[in-house]
This record gives structure tokens, sequence and C-alpha cells, in this order.
């Protein structure tokens, strides 16, 4: 933090906070569940299956206290969506208080009825996962339904990432906002378990067929829950970082542009095959932090500032689950109303120079057009995120701010890269997915071309000058989950 601090101070730009502080403070509740953990499942003739933590399933709990768990029947509970704009509920009205909810990550892929080989574009977007999908989501409706707990069946392909990265991110010490109430209103354990498992322990491609239909109802399965957690506790302050670059119009500088990056990894974690346990983050997300700092640089150095203001806002905790700018967005250092967009860089493209611009959750905002504006000048074309069944709209910091209502815009590298194979880029998607994300081995690498993040980071310099120097405010389209907080907003 004090690095960035000292950079943004550098590069001429006031003190983002307006106490005078290049930082805003994040107050965080750290949790550790205690290793020696074990989640027992007893048959219902008595029969008991020990499940190994970090092998078999993971457990934490968002509560804030030094004991909890359950001991309850398992409930399959299919996706365990609640949409009524779908006509859609995996309860069927059952009483769940008190079980141990089983479900199923992402969306309901419901077949198309006039060719059940493609998906429903009615029906949970089709292809592309909506918030439903999110595991965010799941503990959420499990917790409103009053449950014991809640395991999601981790299958690599719908979560967008192998069972390694779960147990990464969530195997160690947890870091949580907390609530008055000791965020008491979450549910007691939050958990995943693998499909090996699951398919050990009841038919799990039956009941996912069953799962895709809006007539499923729960099925009570034939065993019960026991694991008790021991919590280690300790409350600290982490900080967004926050640099102010002063509009030069005075009808317009108490607007602003925000650009976005997270500062954190994941620390220092299990160590990898060659013994390496620190978990740089090169990609995700020193090069997005980087990057910020780069167009940081770019508008200082313009003869006189854009009308609006700009920020550029480091934030912490995002790999906890977008603490950082979920606290921001709780508690906006300038008004949300008066935020015109945010620009986010989470992973920026160091594999060369690409013909296509990426925007995930392509249709949503006005901001896609100057997107498309200035992609035209560089004579390269916009495309959607080329796998949008892994909602990664939902995973980074600028959901966010979305879901505050401000129009946010999510780029993403391109997968068409120039003098390579049509599937290259594709391909190395996958590599890094597989080989390196949240891993010791994210780190900087001998065959990096930066041409790429140049290249892109060109855009959306231009991006966030056009928004600024605009009179016009970005908006949702019709049809988007948040223009209706937006259009409130904006009263």
């Amino acid at each position: 933090m004090e690095f960035l601090s000292q950079r943004f101070k550098s590069l001429g730009l006031k003190p983002g906070n307006p106490n005078g502080a290049y930082v805003q403070n994040v107050p965080m509740v750290g949790i550790t569940a205690k290793p020696a953990q074990e989640l027992t499942l007893t048959s219902k003739d008595g029969k008991k299956l020990p499940l190994k933590f970090g092998v078999d399933y993971v457990a934490f709990s968002n509560r804030v206290m030094p004991q909890t768990g359950f001991d309850a029947d398992l409930v399959f509970v299919g996706y365990g969506v609640v949409a009524p704009e779908y006509g859609w509920d995996d309860y069927k009205g059952l009483d769940v208080r008190g079980k141990i909810l089983v479900m199923l990550v992402s969306d309901p892929p419901v077949p198309d009825p006039k060719d059940p080989k493609q998906l429903d574009a009615k029906m949970f977007g089709g292809k592309a996962m909506t918030y439903y999908g999110r595991w965010t989501y799941k503990y959420e409706i499990a917790a409103e339904k009053g449950a014991a707990g809640c395991l999601v069946i981790h299958e690599t392909s719908p979560a967008g990432y192998p069972f390694s990265v779960v147990t990464g991110s969530w195997g160690k010490e947890r870091f949580t906002l907390a609530g008055p109430d000791n965020n008491m209103g979450r549910i007691p354990v939050e958990g995943w378990i693998t499909d090996v498992r699951a398919r050990e322990l009841f038919d799990l491609a039956a009941l996912k067929k069953a799962a895709i239909s809006k007539q499923f109802k729960p099925v009570p399965l034939p065993w019960r829950g026991q694991i008790k957690l021991e919590n280690a506790i300790r409350r600290i302050e982490s900080q967004n970082v926050i640099g102010k670059l002063e509009g030069g119009d005075p009808k317009q500088r108490d607007e602003y542009v925000l650009y976005m990056a997270h500062w954190d990894h994941l620390g220092i974690g299990p160590a990898n095959a060659k013994g390496d346990n620190i978990y740089n983050g090169a990609v995700d997300n020193a090069s997005g932090t980087a990057a910020l700092l780069q167009l940081a640089q770019a508008f200082t150095k313009l003869p006189k500032p854009p009308k609006r203001s700009i920020l550029f806002l480091a934030v912490t905790a995002e790999e906890q689950g977008l603490i950082g700018s979920e606290y921001y967005g709780n508690f906006p250092l300038y008004p949300l109303k008066k935020t015109a967009a945010t620009i986010n860089m989470d992973g920026m493209n160091m594999l060369g120079r690409t013909s296509d611009v990426v925007i995930i959750g392509l249709g949503m905002s006005t901001l896609d057009d100057e997107v498309q504006a200035v992609a035209k000048l560089q004579e390269r074309r916009v495309e959607p995120d080329a796998e949008p069944e892994k909602g990664f709209y939902y995973r980074s910091d600028h959901f966010s701010f979305a879901k505050q209502g401000v129009p946010a815009l999510d780029p993403g590298e391109g997968v068409h890269y120039v003098g390579r194979p049509a599937n290259w880029g594709m391909q190395m998607r996958e590599r890094y997915t597989n080989d390196d994300y949240h891993k010791p081995s994210d780190e900087v690498k001998s065959d990096w071309d930066l041409s790429g993040a140049i290249q892109d980071m060109e855009l959306l310099y231009q991006v966030g000058l056009r928004v600024a120097n605009s009179t016009a405010w970005p908006e949702w389209k019709p049809g988007t989950e948040f223009k209706a907080k937006r259009d409130a907003m904006m009263k």
C-alpha cells in the first residue's frame, strides 16, 4: 500500500480520500478453521464416511465466532435457485431450515424446447452465466432459507477452475467484512465438495438430469453430515489506495471516471511440487495494478486535465470475495450518483497483440459503444467473452459497482493473436487456468510479450478520456439487471 501511495503522490495525483490520505481503511475479520476438522457423513444404516479436508471437501464459516458447525440431514436442491422471473423455484415450498443443502454449481442448463442440443436463450442467459450461478448467490439463498450448511458440488468446467483453486482460496484464513451482528445472518457453514465424492454418495447424473426442469423438487439424501469448525479470529485493517486527478471543468469536476485494479493476491500458501509457496499473482493482478499506474501517469501528462475528474483506485482483498471494492461501494469516498463509469483491470494480456477486443458482459451498457469506437481506430473488432458460462462478470471488482448501479466496464484479453493459429489464444487461456491461476506459478514468464497489454491500455485510456470529456452519462442498456438501480439513483 505504501508503494502505491508514494507512486500516486510522485505522479502528482492528489490524495483520493477527502480526509487528505491516499488510503481508505477497510476493516476486516480473518477467520481460520483449524486444519484437523473432519466432515463425517453417516448413512441411514449407520455407515460412517469421513471426508478429508482439502481433498474431498472444503468448509468454512463467515460467522465471527470461535465455534460453529452442523449435525443435520442432507437435501439435494438442484441448482439452489429461486428466480421468479423465470418461473423457477428449486425449493418448491419445502422447509429446509436446519438442513445441509447440497447444490450444483452454475445455472440450470435448460435445453431449448425446439433443439434439445442447444440451451434455451430465454432461460438464465442461455450459455452465459447469471448471478444465480455464482457460489456467492448460493450461500446467500441458503442463508435466506435458514439452512445449517451449504455444500456446492464442484465441477471444473461449469465452475471455471479446478478444485485446487478452491482449496488454495478457501482452505486457509479467509477474510470478510464483519457486520454489526458479526455476520450471524450468514449460514453457519459454507463449503464445497468434489464431484468425485458426490458421485459416490448418490446418483449425481440422475439428479443433474432432474435439476434442469422447472418441475424439479428437492430430494432428501440418505446421509447426515456432522462437522465442528473451531475458528481462530483476528481483526485487521487493510487499505484501498486511491489517487485523484481533478477535472478541468468547474461544472464537471465533481463527476468521476474511476479506473480500478485489485492489488492483492493469495500471499503465502501450500507449496507446489517445486516447494514454492509464494503466490505471486503476476498476471492476477500485478499486471492490472501496473496498468493502473501507467494509466495514471498517462493522464497526468495531458496538457490539460479532462473535464471530469479521474479516480485511480487500487482495491484490497478481491481474492477474498471482492471485499475492498464492496467496502468502497458501501462507503464511497465520492458519490456513486456522480460516478460516471468504472473501468476494471483484472489481469492484462501478456501474450502479444490481438485483432480483437473482448468485453465481459458485452451489451450491458453504453460503455461498450465507446469501446467499439476506439477499437475501430485500432482496427480491432469487439467480441463477447468466449466463455460466458463461467460468469466472469460476477467475479471481479467492477461487479461491486455494477450492483450499486454504476455502469461498469470489464475488458478481457482478446483471443485472436496476431500471427498465431486461430485456436492458440484459447489454448493459452486454458493452460493458464489449469497451470497458473491461483498457484505459485503465476509469476513473470520469460516469453511474455507486453505489446498486447500496451495495446489494451491505449484503448482503455482513450475510452476513459472520451467519457471524462463528455457531458453524456453512460447508461445501462434496457433489460440489464442493474438499470433500475441506476435510474432510481439518478432521479
